[in-house]
């Protein structure tokens, strides 16, 4: 028997989905110096002056022209920031070759199979109760991994002074917002998969290109979350594992409609919801 295929993909969204009507509205504004000019004889500006005069205000008139500013350069980070200062580029790096022990790397996986978990950000950490006051409290950063082997949100508290780990946390079913990265990896799955020959070919009208690179598109993505009843079995784990919804848009053109396509970064499969 034939299988046919229905193609869900097929609108190409030409811009935002609402779009904001502005309204111009007339203001009436007296300048200074002009309040009563029309009861001066012949209706003109009290005092013999131009209206480009009356709204000059005092001390303006017949300056020379303002020189443009001048914008400096930001003053050179250094290595290392103080009290609640944000992290700076050499504490992230330092926070984050820590927390990345070498057990970590050995038993951990990122979005692509590779050795190691995936990293999603390193922030200031928040002091701890005895130390709200206290000037010279230790900096510590928070670093979190995703480990797709594990399905495992790994986050490390590092103290910078030190440079130890103080605590490590493990948490499953927690899906914080997903990186650039995964975003990626989850339009080359979809590029790749049958299902998404919809969006290939929406992509193709919009171009006249062929799709075959995740580069060729700007990405917004989100988690998605199995509702019970609401997709196929196959995203069920979803929440568990970690799924995404994507956004694509052309560069430079019209967003694609991809919402009912579903990515399991951890299964590496893509699925259609149930309409």
């Amino acid at each position: 028997m034939r299988k046919i295929v229905h193609r869900h993909l097929g609108k190409v969204v030409a811009g935002a989905a609402i779009a904001v009507a502005g309204t111009a509205v007339m203001v009436g504004v007296t300048l200074p110096g002009t309040a009563g000019a029309d009861d001066t004889p012949g209706g003109g500006t009290a005092g013999g002056q131009s209206a480009q005069q009356a709204a000059q205000g005092p001390g303006e008139q017949g300056q020379a022209a303002v020189p443009p500013g001048v914008v400096e350069e930001a003053p050179a980070e250094g290595e290392k920031g103080t009290g609640r200062d944000p992290l700076t580029d050499d504490e992230i790096e330092q926070a984050e070759r820590i927390a990345l022990s070498r057990q970590l790397r050995t038993s951990g996986e990122d979005v692509d199979g590779g050795r190691g978990p995936q990293r999603l950000g390193v922030d200031l950490a928040d002091p701890e109760a005895g130390e709200l006051d206290d000037p010279d409290a230790p900096r510590r950063a928070e670093a979190t991994f995703y480990d797709y082997r594990h399905d495992t949100l790994v986050t490390r508290t590092v103290n910078l002074e030190t440079g130890k780990v103080e605590r490590t946390g493990t948490q499953q079913g927690v899906q914080p917002p997903l990186t650039r990265a995964e975003a990626t990896e989850a339009a080359r799955l979809l590029i790749a998969d049958p299902l998404g020959a919809g969006l290939k070919a929406d992509y193709k009208d919009a171009t006249g290109r062929e799709l075959t690179s995740p580069d060729q598109l700007l990405l917004n993505s989100m988690v998605y979350r199995a509702s019970p009843g609401a997709q196929p079995a196959a995203l069920d784990q979803c929440g568990e594992h970690r799924c995404v919804r994507l956004f694509p848009k052309v560069k430079n053109g019209s967003w694609i409609d991809a919402r009912s396509l579903v990515i399991d970064l951890s299964a590496r499969k893509v699925a259609e919801l149930d309409r």
